[in-house]
């Protein structure tokens, strides 16, 4: 993950970003996994759980797009150009 993270900082990253920031996401709990990828950075860390719900907040149900709209606008061809 640092290599990905010093490449981004170093290629892509303008000067007036702030630096990359790398994510592990675990589907499970696995100390070995995060020891290893962690390991010998310098760099600081953040550390969080989460938990997925099958209930939506209702002010996030009316700000996200519907399965139906995402199925919509990911079967788009992006290949063609349009025509003005």
């Amino acid at each position: 993950m640092n290599f990905y993270l010093s490449a981004a900082d170093n290629l892509i990253k303008h000067s007036s970003d702030n630096p990359s920031i790398g994510l592990v996401l675990c589907k499970s709990k696995n100390e070995v996994l995060v020891e290893y990828t962690l390991r010998d950075i310098t760099k600081p860390i953040g550390l969080a759980e989460y938990r997925l719900t099958k209930n939506l907040p209702e002010k996030l149900k009316t700000a996200l797009p519907t399965i139906e709209e995402l199925e919509a606008e990911l079967s788009k061809d992006f290949g063609k150009t349009e025509t003005h």
